[in-house]
């Protein structure tokens, strides 16, 4: 029915949304256990390495970022990157 369509075309777009963001928001693309941070967040990730890059910079120049996503596992993966490169930050 109408309604099967539009749930199915929802759960499409939240695919495509995740396959923008970092691919290990989908199972089992993350290696591990055990889970260790590292370069593979950002050499796994387009978005992420043009993120690193904007950071660096403004962290080189003392500027502040505020950071916004609708995803809460996105912002998990922020916090391990963050932790991983020794950056600051408050969630």
């Amino acid at each position: 029915g109408k309604g099967g369509n539009k749930s199915r075309l929802l759960n499409i777009v939240m695919q495509l949304r995740k396959a923008c963001n970092h691919p290990y928001l989908f199972e089992g693309q993350e290696p591990g256990p055990p889970y260790v941070e590292g370069e593979h967040l950002i050499d796994n990730s387009c978005k992420l390495k043009i993120l690193d890059g904007l950071l660096r910079k403004a962290q080189q120049e003392g500027a502040r970022v505020l950071v916004f996503s609708q995803m809460t596992r996105m912002l998990d993966i922020l916090e391990d990157y963050c932790d991983f490169r020794g950056t600051h930050f408050c969630r």
